[in-house]
């Protein structure tokens, strides 16, 4: 039973701290007992999840498994697949905190162009993390029990990093237009589509202000990866092309629409490499 629990409480409340921070960079406005709730359910499900692992991590010793072939079976019999990639997620945004301090990007090889598109999020962001700075010294002040102000500080510190990481993300992985003109359409750690050379067919810029959740197809299967509530680059593809959902669900997209600060330096980019002349074949000899 307790097991169910477990699964059925990871299942729901993890991936709600995923969509509430994505609200929160889309400039959705929560009020502040909603986010400091939502935390405090987090926390309780992380205690659930950790009371039930140990508790199959020791059955499985007991039965003669290894350590690590204990653990693993755990985790698999207690985390849901979406919930094991929503923490794969934050681990890699957590990591992409220190690509941000060291002004590195993630996987922009020599002679690519990075194609940011963090700018419709930036102030948001930014806002965000100084609302959430003056709620925790204001909490501070107003809170008079201290094991009630320490939890709430734990929360509210979790809170902006977590915000913080979600956005170094975002600036340390770009959207990638490579030499030979693939493309890589991301968003931050949740979201990574690789595309052939071959696969593009077109680009254009047409900005667009789609409205609705990070990753959506529509009827006619163009994909929306939406920053800011908007895209400005359309791509056509010569067929459709499977994509993986930030939780592990999969669909088919025949077009793909991002947004990118500069679109048409990357559709230029994306052009080029179309048009550019093949080398002359050798001459006999």
């Amino acid at each position: 039973m307790s097991v169910r629990v477990a699964r059925m409480a990871a299942g729901a409340v993890l991936p709600a701290e995923l969509v509430l921070g994505t609200c929160l960079l889309a400039g959705v406005r929560i009020p502040p007992a909603v986010v400091l709730g939502a935390e405090v359910l987090v926390v309780a499900v992380l205690v659930l999840e950790a009371l039930v692992l140990r508790r199959l991590y020791a059955a499985g010793r007991r039965r003669g498994a290894g350590r690590r072939e204990a653990l693993g079976e755990a985790v698999r019999t207690v985390v849901p697949v979406n919930v094991r990639r929503l923490l794969a997620h934050e681990l890699r945004a957590t990591a992409s905190l220190g690509l941000w301090v060291a002004r590195r990007r993630h996987g922009v090889s020599e002679g690519a162009l990075a194609a940011p598109y963090t700018g419709p999020q930036t102030a948001i962001m930014y806002g965000l993390a100084f609302v959430s700075v003056i709620e925790t010294v204001a909490l501070a002040v107003l809170i008079p029990w201290p094991l009630v102000h320490r939890i709430v500080l734990v929360l509210d510190v979790y809170g902006i990093v977590f915000v913080l990481a979600m956005h170094a993300a975002c600036v340390t992985r770009p959207h990638v237009v490579g030499a030979d003109g693939s493309l890589r359409v991301r968003y931050g750690a949740l979201f990574d589509l690789r595309l052939q050379a071959g696969a593009v067919a077109s680009a254009r810029v047409e900005r667009r202000y789609p409205s609705g959740r990070l990753v959506q197809v529509d009827e006619d299967g163009v994909l929306d990866l939406v920053v800011g509530g908007q895209t400005t680059v359309t791509v056509e593809l010569v067929e459709p092309v499977e994509f993986v959902r930030p939780l592990g669900g999969r669909g088919l997209a025949r077009a793909v629409r991002f947004n990118a600060d500069d679109p048409r330096a990357t559709v230029a980019a994306l052009m080029r490499a179309r048009t550019a002349p093949s080398p002359s074949p050798a001459p006999p000899a």
